[in-house]
């Protein structure tokens, strides 16, 4: 990674760690910042950040949102952990918040992340009509008609999805959704909203592709190696490379990452060269 961009992402660490500060003492505050500081490849925001910079605006404009976005992202793995769900022991290579804390804290941290996502959106620096706009993505993005809801198909076809159709709908939502959020976020805030569908469309493959990446790694790499106490594998679920197999997967994969680079070529107006060098990153990632 290039150094601004590593200095860059010091700082978003930084930023993150000191909306933490701002709230009450307390055991849920230590819990969020366990689960919010646990060097996460803050993907989202970096794709915010990207996107911004490709529309020629300072990268700074989308702190309050990115902030907000990596605080949904941490809640729902916080709560994706929970024994009701799928019951994990590590995240990151340690242990899962309730692990760590106890259940009813992970519940409250998660729960705490993702209204105070919404707390630092809204106290962002920019016109009020683009504000609300990011908003409403946020909460589309996140809640019923999209991330929730991929989890919810996730937890109720763990026993039924057999077929690609199926396996693609889960990850459309819950994978998907909140890696459109960031691009959507910024065509809004470049004065480019007339872009977002075309940007959500993008955000759902590159889901897409970063999920039948983690299925060959789910594959290829120890739980350790992985971050994880347990596999998609181990326990029976069903994923891109048994309905497809390893190989074919990996050329699904290569060729939805083509495409997104290819997609975001396409925007007028757009330096697509920082996201391309993104996606390439994301797609040489070892966990």
């Amino acid at each position: 990674m290039r150094k601004t961009a590593v200095k860059q992402m010091e700082m978003f660490e930084e930023l993150l760690n000191s909306k933490i500060d701002l709230l009450p003492e307390s055991r849920v505050r230590e819990a969020m910042r366990y689960s919010l500081m646990a060097g996460g490849k803050r993907i989202r925001p970096l794709l915010l950040y990207t996107a911004l910079k490709g529309y020629g605006m300072d990268e700074r404009a989308g702190d309050a949102f990115a902030s907000a976005l990596e605080m949904i992202h941490t809640y729902s793995l916080i709560h994706d952990d929970l024994p009701a769900m799928d019951n994990d022991d590590l995240r990151r290579g340690r242990p899962t918040c309730h692990k760590q804390f106890d259940e009813a804290t992970a519940i409250l941290a998660g729960d705490g992340l993702l209204t105070y996502a919404f707390e630092t959106a809204s106290k962002a620096d920019c016109d009020a009509s683009v504000k609300a706009a990011a908003i409403r993505i946020l909460a589309e993005m996140a809640g019923a008609g999209g991330m929730v809801l991929g989890q919810d198909l996730d937890m109720s076809e763990t026993m039924g999805v057999t077929g690609w159709d199926a396996l693609v709908n889960v990850h459309r939502f819950k994978t998907g959704c909140l890696l459109s959020a960031p691009l959507m976020i910024a065509c809004n805030l470049a004065g480019h909203a007339e872009d977002e569908e075309r940007w959500h469309q993008l955000g759902e493959k590159l889901g897409l592709a970063f999920q039948v990446q983690d299925d060959i790694m789910d594959v290829r790499l120890t739980p350790e190696e992985f971050g994880k106490s347990t596999s998609d594998s181990d326990n029976g679920k069903v994923t891109s490379v048994t309905l497809l197999g390893i190989e074919e997967a990996e050329t699904l994969m290569n060729r939805l990452y083509d495409e997104c680079i290819s997609d975001a070529a396409s925007f007028r107006g757009f330096d697509s060269c920082g996201m391309a060098e993104l996606i390439a990153k994301i797609r040489s990632r070892t966990k």
